[in-house]
């Protein structure tokens, strides 16, 4: 989830400047348009937990010993 952080970060700065040079394309919306830039992160924010907990969850279920009985 530090990866999803920082990609975060990264993206909502970027995505102010990419805004602020696509201005004229947008139409009744403004630039920095919170609610926008909140719920697009939240629902980045909901599929990257899902991306995570799906695998970790599925691992955990594996018994130790025939993991390392395997390799």
């Amino acid at each position: 989830m530090l990866l999803v952080g920082a990609g975060m970060a990264i993206g909502i700065a970027a995505g102010f400047v990419g805004a602020r040079s696509l201005a004229t394309f947008l139409y009744g919306v403004s630039t920095s348009d919170a609610p926008t830039f909140a719920l697009s992160t939240l629902v980045l924010v909901v599929v990257a937990l899902a991306a995570c907990a799906l695998p970790a969850r599925r691992a955990m279920r594996v018994d130790p010993i025939t993991v390392l009985r395997y390799e």
